[in-house]
C-alpha cells in the first residue's frame, strides 16, 4: 500500500513552483535531505534552487557591490556555482522579477536590489540568495520521479520557503504533507545506527 501511494503522488507532473523533497535515503550528497524549489519546468528541462543548504558566506562577502548585506548565501545546486541568483516575495520593490508561483519571484532589477538592501527595505526573510542551481535535462526529472528519488509537493508557500530554518525545512515539509510523509520525516539519516 505504501509503495502505491508513493507512486501515485509522484505520477503528478512537476510544475514551476513545486517542491522536490529528496527521499530519505538519497545517496547523492548534492541532494541528501534537501528541498528544491522548481523555478522552471518545460519540454527543454527543469531548474530550481536547493532551499536548505546555507553556506557560511554572506552576499557582501561574495559581491563587492553589496557592502552591507548580511544575507546568507545558499548552495542552489551543483550547476554553475560561479553564478548568483535570488528569489523573493517583494515584487513591488524589484521590478522585472518572474513569478514562480503564489507570490514567489525569481530575479528582478539588480540596481533596485542593491538600493533596497542598502536601505534595509528588503529584509533578510524577504529574499534568498543562491550560488549555482539544480538542473535536469529533458525527461531526466521524470525518470528520477519514476524511481522515487524525489517526493513532489504542490504546496509551496512563502512562509515555508523564506521563514523555515534550513535545518528544519526537509523534515517540516514532509510533516506538512501529512499521512505517510509524516512518518518519512522521522526516518533516520543512517538506519543502521538506529
Amino acid at each position: 500500500m505504501e509503495e502505491k501511494f508513493f507512486e501515485f503522488y509522484n505520477n503528478r507532473t512537476p510544475e514551476k513552483g513545486d517542491l522536490l523533497i529528496s527521499e530519505p535515503l538519497m545517496l547523492d550528497n548534492n541532494f541528501s535531505r534537501t528541498v528544491v524549489l522548481l523555478c522552471e519546468h518545460n519540454e527543454s528541462g527543469t531548474f530550481g534552487f536547493v532551499l536548505n543548504r546555507p553556506t557560511e558566506l554572506t552576499v557582501s562577502q561574495i559581491m563587492e557591490d553589496f557592502d552591507h548585506s548580511a544575507n546568507p548565501v545558499y548552495i542552489g545546486g551543483p550547476v554553475q556555482q560561479d553564478t548568483l541568483h535570488y528569489i523573493h516575495h517583494v515584487p513591488e520593490l524589484l521590478a522585472d522579477g518572474r513569478e514562480i508561483k503564489n507570490g514567489i519571484y525569481w530575479g528582478g532589477n539588480f540596481e533596485q536590489l542593491k538600493f533596497h538592501l542598502e536601505s534595509k527595505e528588503i529584509k533578510q526573510d524577504d529574499i534568498k540568495f543562491f550560488v549555482g542551481y539544480s538542473g535536469w535535462d529533458e525527461g531526466q526529472l521524470a525518470d528520477e520521479l519514476k524511481v522515487n528519488s524525489w517526493i513532489l509537493s504542490k504546496n509551496a508557500d512563502i512562509g515555508q520557503i523564506f521563514h523555515t530554518e534550513p535545518d528544519k525545512l526537509w523534515k517540516d515539509t514532509l510533516k506538512k504533507m501529512g499521512g505517510k510523509y509524516r512518518m518519512f520525516s522521522n526516518y533516520p539519516v543512517d538506519p543502521r545506527l538506529n
